[in-house]
């Protein structure tokens, strides 16, 4: 039997779904049905499931939610991680709660985790995957960061307006960057992010970050040889010996954690799916979304 694992990015998702339904509309301009329920985003999002189930014929899916920002290893780390992300709008929220119980009801597996982000789970979880079962794995997100856990059997589905969705696997990223994926979180480390607000080194841009990594292969590897470092980054000499606490921390903060007991203890019997289209047709009706799945 063929196995294939879908990983799905819970708000990554759910977000793209009701900003792409709500820009330049107000709350009350949004579709509710007749309990009241927001409804904008869930039917897009539910449309979408639809379709990357009938596209990659998963045998498993997992759907990782983020916690509230202030509960996770990274706040702890860095108080100003993620300061400067706006609240979620309360339909947004009150749609992602729907959802969940959509999920449950029609038998996908899903997880959230105190002091964990959603991108942790999804780490841990396709390194179990791809050490496990050594079978095709996709991740769909639009999260740049989770680049770092492309290897041979894990690909990222990246959503792009024009062309569709994109599968961007290991080669891909090789042929685009020169490095190994895991090679990502350096990269960031030194760019920092401004969506999640990690510092980077501050003066050390994108002309300079890859290039760096590429040569040298580490943040660490940059320190432990920043003395003799090559005169074409002589220029970035003085800003990398005093961004480098900056740096370090900013590794911390995007290397993606995929050692997690709880995943580790995870069933892939708790993951199998079947797709019931008369259960999913049922509840789909009862939010009253009017579309129907079909085989």
């Amino acid at each position: 039997m063929n196995e294939t694992l879908l990983v799905i990015d819970g708000f990554n998702l759910l977000s793209r779904c009701y900003f792409a339904t709500s820009y330049g509309r107000d709350e009350a301009a949004l579709t509710r049905n007749s309990k009241g329920q927001f409804t904008n985003a869930l039917r897009v999002t539910i449309q979408k499931m639809h379709a990357l189930i009938h596209q990659y014929e998963p045998s498993h899916i997992f759907v990782a939610w983020d916690v509230k920002r202030e509960d996770t290893k990274r706040k702890d780390t860095y108080a100003l991680y993620k300061q400067t992300r706006a609240e979620l709008p309360e339909p947004l929220i009150q749609q992602y709660e729907t959802l969940k119980q959509f999920f449950n009801t029609v038998g996908i597996y899903q997880m959230s985790l105190s002091s964990y982000e959603a991108d942790d789970l999804i780490g841990a979880l396709a390194s179990k995957w791809s050490k496990e079962k050594q079978s095709p794995g996709y991740i769909y997100s639009n999260d740049r960061d989770l680049l770092q856990l492309l290897d041979q059997h894990i690909s990222q589905i990246i959503a792009k307006k024009q062309v569709g969705d994109l599968v961007y696997g290991f080669k891909h990223f090789q042929e685009e960057y020169n490095i190994h994926p895991r090679q990502w979180v350096d990269v960031k480390a030194l760019l920092g992010d401004k969506s999640d607000n990690i510092p980077g080194v501050p003066g050390v841009g994108e002309k300079a970050a890859l290039p760096l990594i590429q040569q040298y292969g580490s943040i660490h590897e940059i320190y432990a040889q920043i003395e003799q470092l090559d005169p074409a980054f002589n220029r970035y000499k003085k800003k990398l010996v005093e961004g480098k606490e900056l740096g370090m921390l900013s590794r911390e903060l995007a290397e993606i954690i995929i050692d997690i007991q709880e995943i580790s203890m995870l069933t892939w019997e708790k993951l199998t799916f079947m797709y019931d289209y008369e259960r999913w047709n049922k509840e789909i009706q009862s939010l009253e979304l009017n579309i129907r799945i079909r085989s």
